[in-house]
């Protein structure tokens, strides 16, 4: 394995790329551990699944299997890579040096310790499994938290706020299993985290990375820029989530939902994505977008009680979170790993295989007799997108960083 270059700090108006390091490339940059790890978690995890719902395999033994899968999606997979992105974007966003090095060995390794702690928990108890798989996101919070007050940008406090909302809801997700026996305010808490991560974040890097790339197309029109359609669509966006957080059926939350389904699928169209078709790279950042709308539909359908409640909160899991989280993985590792912005035909078969997992997993509400066949079909997809993205990026996240180009988060 390779060791990171000597980065300088840049100076005025510039944007720091890594730290000088005597240690290896993979502790060099948030996204290079947390990417890998939550890449090889997501095929790791979803295969102990499909194993136990076939029978074949018991575990978390005392914590409950089911819960266990839930909870691994949300909190496992899903913060390694919430954490590398973060750690990436939020130097960029405030001019300061990431963390890195030693740092970053420590946080990766307090993230590994709570996937194995709560893969085990007959051993050393569903407490200390719970206690150690809680100290995570807290931390990562507060480093966040620090970078963002330290560069006083103060309109990145809304990202923090959805750390602060993630620590919250594992938290009570445990409680929830341990002491009621399943988890069920809090998986719905931990996903309107994330959906709101993706409105405020997506809303920022849609528009420039779709207004970069026309511009070098040679285009006229571009994606319309930030305005008070934006701020009233998030803002009843964050209502209706948190409607559907504490009353997720009723008449309200259906109508409620399908009304910002309408603003959140016009906002979307403002971006103009159907002029990136022919990258990719670009392309997918829209797709993952797309389910957003298709989230609040399937919310507004399962409230109306047509739609499993679970198959909705899928069309929201896969659909948005795990495309947008692939989709930028792929976009980041390139970039900041020196390697043109273009998408391979590895990297859209990746892109296939997630949007197809999206579209089988919430059938099981049509046909709930074929329901261990259809997650383990949606299952199979999830894993095959993950293992194409280690297959062809993990070698760039452990080697050495290229003299080419640089990519935004």
């Amino acid at each position: 394995m390779g060791h990171a270059n000597q980065i300088t700090p840049p100076g005025r108006g510039g944007v720091p790329r890594g730290l000088s390091s005597t240690g290896p490339v993979l502790f060099s940059y948030g996204f290079r551990p947390f990417f890998l790890g939550g890449a090889v978690w997501a095929c790791c995890a979803m295969l102990l699944w499909i194993l136990t719902l076939m029978g074949t395999l018991d575990i978390a033994q005392g914590y409950g299997a089911s819960a266990w899968h839930a909870h691994e999606m949300l909190f496992g997979f899903g913060s390694a890579v919430l954490a590398g992105f973060l750690l990436t974007a939020v130097p960029n966003w405030t001019g300061r040096l990431p963390v890195s090095g030693a740092p970053l060995l420590g946080l990766f390794s307090l993230w590994l310790i709570g996937r194995v702690a709560l893969l085990m928990p007959d051993v050393t108890g569903n407490t200390i499994a719970v206690a150690l798989d809680s100290l995570f996101l807290p931390v990562l919070l507060l480093i966040c938290a620090r970078e963002v007050i330290a560069g006083r940008k103060w309109k990145d406090l809304k990202v923090v706020a959805g750390l602060v909302v993630l620590s919250v809801a594992n938290i009570c997700f445990h409680i929830e299993t341990t002491m009621e026996g399943a988890p069920d305010v809090s998986p719905r808490l931990a996903i309107a985290a994330y959906i709101g991560l993706v409105i405020i974040i997506g809303g920022r890097i849609l528009p420039s990375f779709t207004r970069n790339w026309l511009v070098k197309a040679g285009a006229k029109r571009f994606p319309a820029s930030y305005d008070g359609f934006d701020t009233g669509t998030i803002i009843a966006s964050a209502l209706v989530l948190l409607t559907w957080v504490l009353h997720p059926e009723g008449a309200v939350t259906a109508a409620a939902a399908a009304v910002v389904a309408i603003l959140q699928t016009v906002r979307l169209y403002r971006w103009r994505g159907w002029k990136t078709f022919a990258e990719p790279l670009v392309l997918i950042l829209h797709i993952a977008y797309l389910f957003v709308p298709l989230g609040f539909v399937a919310i507004a359908v399962s409230a109306a009680g047509h739609m499993e409640a679970k198959a909705a909160m899928h069309v929201l899991t896969i659909g948005t979170v795990a495309t947008m989280m692939l989709a930028v993985m792929t976009r980041a590792t390139r970039g900041h790993t020196g390697r043109n912005l273009e998408a391979s035909i590895m990297t859209n078969l990746s892109y296939a295989a997630i949007i197809v997992s999206a579209f089988v997993r919430p059938l099981t509400s049509v046909m709930p007799d074929q329901s261990t066949l259809i997650q383990a079909i949606a299952g199979i997809c999830w894993m095959l997108a993950f293992a194409l993205y280690l297959l062809e990026y993990a070698p760039m996240l452990t080697r050495k960083r290229r003299k080419a180009i640089a990519s935004g988060s």
